[in-house]
């Protein structure tokens, strides 16, 4: 990776259309029983005639043995080191939902969750409660006060929501709640230098109470907070690579992240088809498009190797849209893999 700002030098701008499709989570595991994994055993006659037809190849998108989440797998993909170039996921939530985050400010993303008697984690996304749930929720946890510092919680979509911790002299170097697995309890924050402890107590004292007002829900009962982080300054990707790029994403986290590089982030609906409409009504207005298609992940998430077998036979039927537009280059590619059978 040439990385920046050395690659301006050897870029220049062309004619050229360059459609950049992310499937989210694309790889996986072979299943111990069907003994393939999730893409073998779907049927993508439109992805394996493409495959023919192309350069194919592997990516690492961080170093070999790490397993990245979505926000350094796509900045690799956009030609940024990760290693580099690292941001939380809370900031990229927060700018892709046009929250009100200032300079200072410490972003989480949020997982309402659901935990058992005796505290421990019985599902980490809460059964993916739908929006229409979580907002109501969203309203009680934003009613938190906690001394000499404001939180403020919004709603992204599903079981997820923003928390803006503000005030002054605050650091996002503390760790995550979520201990990655169920059975086990949401972690304690900590500070991992003496200028984040005033950050670490807030955030605790946070998520005290929110266990107090959730307490007596069956599901939905407690949070997670991950990606602790401030907005950062990146160099454009436009100006990089001589490109004026564009961003179709249904799910506010990409839309973050394309803002955080300097694309333009254009308004779509909540689906795949939703975003294809999107891009063929645009296509004339920019030479790079980043489009991003997020059910195999889910899937992936849920444990469910059958359903992400159908997401991505779903995705392969509506390739030929993608195709009808005729780009120069059409470059389809996953930001990391999410395995259902190690969910």
């Amino acid at each position: 990776m040439i990385g920046f700002p050395g690659i301006e030098a050897l870029s220049v701008p062309t004619p050229s259309k360059i459609v950049m499709l992310v499937a989210d989570g694309l790889g996986g595991v072979a299943h111990p029983e069907k003994g393939r994994s999730e893409m073998e055993v779907a049927s993508l006659p439109n992805l394996d005639r493409l495959a023919k037809q192309s350069a194919c190849g592997r990516t690492i998108p961080v170093l070999p043995g790490i397993a990245p989440g979505s926000g350094p797998g796509h900045l690799a993909l956009f030609g940024y080191d990760p290693l580099k170039y690292f941001i939380g996921r809370g900031v990229l939530e927060a700018l892709g939902i046009d929250a009100p985050i200032r300079e200072g400010d410490v972003a989480a993303r949020g997982n309402f969750c659901t935990v058992d008697e005796d505290g421990l984690l019985t599902d980490r996304r809460a059964g993916r409660i739908p929006t229409t749930e979580s907002t109501p929720l969203c309203q009680l946890l934003n009613s938190i006060e906690v001394d000499t510092v404001e939180t403020i919680v919004l709603p992204v979509q599903d079981y997820r929501f923003v928390l803006l911790i503000r005030g002054e002299g605050l650091s996002d170097r503390i760790s995550e709640t979520d201990p990655q697995r169920t059975g086990a309890p949401p972690l304690p924050v900590r500070a991992f230098a003496p200028e984040a402890e005033r950050t670490e107590v807030a955030a605790n004292v946070f998520l005290q109470r929110s266990a107090e007002i959730l307490h007596d829900r069956k599901i939905a009962n407690m949070v997670l907070l991950r990606g602790f982080s401030k907005i950062p300054q990146f160099p454009p990707m436009g100006n990089a690579y001589n490109l004026n790029p564009a961003a179709i994403a249904a799910y506010p986290m990409y839309r973050g992240l394309a803002h955080v590089i300097g694309m333009k982030v254009i308004p779509t609906g909540h689906s795949f088809d939703d975003e294809l409409d999107t891009l063929n009504k645009h296509f004339n207005e920019h030479d790079f498009f980043y489009i991003h298609y997020k059910p195999a992940d889910a899937a992936g998430e849920d444990g469910d190797f059958e359903a992400k077998v159908h997401a991505l036979e779903e995705l392969d039927k509506r390739i030929p849209r993608l195709e009808e537009l005729n780009p120069d280059v059409l470059v389809i590619a996953g930001d990391h893999s999410t395995p259902s059978i190690m969910a």
